[in-house]
């Protein structure tokens, strides 16, 4: 599928290693919200557990059971969904090609993952806490995508405020389709979806509704564009 032609629904969710706000770690709650979410593309952050080898918050046996969704390969083992908690999902028949890890700068460890998609590329973050270490974070990414002709970033920005600490993204436009955070009462847009030019963005939205409500203390978020 390419994005020159038909309109792509991109999504970015924040599982918080799939613990829900009753505290309880319940995967198969995450993979019904993924399902209902109809994303041809989703960022994941805080898919892998923290202590050991890192695993998956969500069996891959279980996304590849449970949903029509394929992994992208950003993990560098064998148990990990992604790269610093960041996880790509993409519709199968999608083709997934280059990946490229993103160092991000920051006292904590951070990364971001990019990659190549049929027609643009696909960047998953998660910023860190201090706005300071987010505007060096999205300098390295946009320069991890200098001379990409079409790229989106989703992911949880971390950022508070509408305005401040996006400059490093002046050449896209950021689109926060609504409050996201915290789920039990949602008052802060921290995840949003970033696109370069060359996108058209026809509709974009937060699911408060199901098993989303309680499934992670944030909410997911989508966007279609063209």
């Amino acid at each position: 599928m390419s994005i020159s032609n038909k309109g792509l629904r991109v999504a970015s969710y924040n599982i918080r290693k799939a613990k829900g706000l009753d505290r309880k770690r319940d995967p198969m709650r995450i993979v019904q919200v993924i399902n209902g979410l109809d994303a041809d593309v989703i960022a994941l952050q805080e898919a892998d557990l923290r202590l050991g080898a890192r695993p998956g918050a969500i069996a891959r046996s279980v996304i590849a059971a449970e949903t029509d969704f394929d992994i992208v390969p950003v993990a560098r083992n064998a148990v990990s969904l992604g790269w610093h908690g960041n996880a790509i999902l993409v519709r199968k028949g999608i083709k997934a090609g280059k990946v490229t890890h993103i160092d991000l700068p920051g006292l904590e460890p951070r990364g971001a993952v990019r990659v190549d998609l049929q027609g643009f590329s696909f960047v998953a973050a998660h910023l860190g806490l201090l706005r300071r270490h987010r505007v060096r974070q999205l300098h390295a990414i946009a320069k991890a995508c200098a001379g990409a002709e079409r790229v989106i970033v989703a992911g949880d920005f971390n950022e508070w405020s509408p305005h401040k600490g996006l400059e490093a993204l002046g050449d896209f436009s950021v689109h926060a389709p609504g409050h996201s955070f915290h789920a039990a009462r949602p008052i802060a847009a921290l995840d949003r979806i970033a696109m370069s030019k060359g996108f058209d963005l026809r509709d974009a939205g937060v699911v408060q509704t199901g098993p989303a409500r309680h499934a992670s203390d944030h909410l997911p978020i989508w966007a279609d564009v063209v």
